[in-house]
């Protein structure tokens, strides 16, 4: 590929070429309790073409051995370094985004182009980030980009059937550093998740282009939901639907793409329900008003796509 030959031509991991045109990147991570995933990132980062510049890998109060596979790879290579946050909070999806929060703080001062949050339970090709670099490089109005997310199906690695070419998943969400200042230098900690598709759509709304880059593979190792369990998934979901400003009338063609999820039914019944539950108690928004101005705005017009260009929505 481009990118390779590219690389070849710069020498041993591409850094000092790398720094001098302006592709430097630094990365968070959190994790709370990830002994299971957080080798398979480490070792992926490790591995990259492109290293970044800092690493910050924000141990949330960990209990299980994290910490120690963490400090094991940071003593060999100095661009890793573990944050560990020892405050008492309640475990839920704000406190992630705190987490998250915490590590980009820690970065402000550093002298980098671009900077991502990366999930700890992930893997990826060593050429993954100076493929992303150079599809950046090639679209100055490019401000957040990311892989394709694929997961283990019937014991395979298979691209997730949700995925869109227009959203980056929370995963691997990889910003240009103008457009993260323009939406704040931070992740919004939302009460029932969402931070990512907030990313998303306030980053369109200040007029940067956003793509998921299906050519890039990422592989997610934590089963889906297995966190939580489907039911509690799929009401959040529907209650983070409604906290960030979904047309009730978006809500069903998305409930429809979710029909065959699994358990098949249910899991769009459940986040139906999640959403009404909001609905009929008039939650309050955190997001303001333009925000679901906006929301709305790109949701009408994805309805109405299929009756003007015959595409799909």
């Amino acid at each position: 590929m481009a990118c390779v030959q590219w690389l070849e031509s710069q020498g041993e991991n591409g850094m000092s070429d790398i720094n001098r045109v302006g592709k430097r990147y630094v990365l968070v991570t959190a994790a709370y309790n990830e002994e299971r995933y957080i080798e398979n990132v480490i070792k992926s980062i490790v591995g990259q073409t492109i290293r970044p510049l800092r690493w910050i890998i924000v141990s949330d109060s960990s209990t299980d051995s994290t910490d120690r596979i963490v400090e094991r790879y940071a003593a060999e290579y100095d661009f890793i370094k573990l944050h560990r946050l020892e405050d008492d909070h309640p475990r839920n999806f704000a406190a992630q985004v705190v987490a998250i929060n915490a590590g980009m703080a820690r970065l402000k001062a550093d002298n980098y182009d671009f900077i991502g949050n990366l999930d700890a339970d992930v893997s990826f090709e060593s050429t993954y980030f100076a493929e992303l670099l150079e599809l950046f490089a090639a679209d100055p109005g490019l401000g957040l980009a990311g892989g394709c997310i694929c997961e283990c199906q019937e014991g395979d690695f298979r691209p997730r059937p949700l995925n869109r070419e227009s959203s980056v998943a929370h995963a691997v969400q990889l910003f240009r550093r103008e457009c993260f200042q323009d939406i704040g230098g931070a992740y919004l900690a939302l009460p029932h998740g969402g931070p990512d598709w907030h990313a998303v759509v306030h980053s369109r709304m200040n007029g940067w282009r956003v793509r998921s880059f299906e050519e890039l593979t990422v592989l997610h190792h934590r089963p889906s939901n297995g966190a939580t369990g489907w039911g509690r998934a799929a009401f959040r979901q529907g209650r983070m639907d409604h906290s960030l400003g979904t047309h009730p009338l978006f809500e069903i063609p998305r409930l429809i793409r979710r029909l065959k999820s699994s358990p098949v039914l249910l899991y769009a019944g459940v986040r139906l329900a999640g959403f009404l539950f909001s609905y009929l108690k008039r939650d309050r928004r955190i997001v303001p008003n333009e925000f679901v101005r906006f929301l709305r705005k790109e949701e009408i017009e994805r309805l109405t796509r299929p009756f003007r260009k015959g595409q799909s929505i």
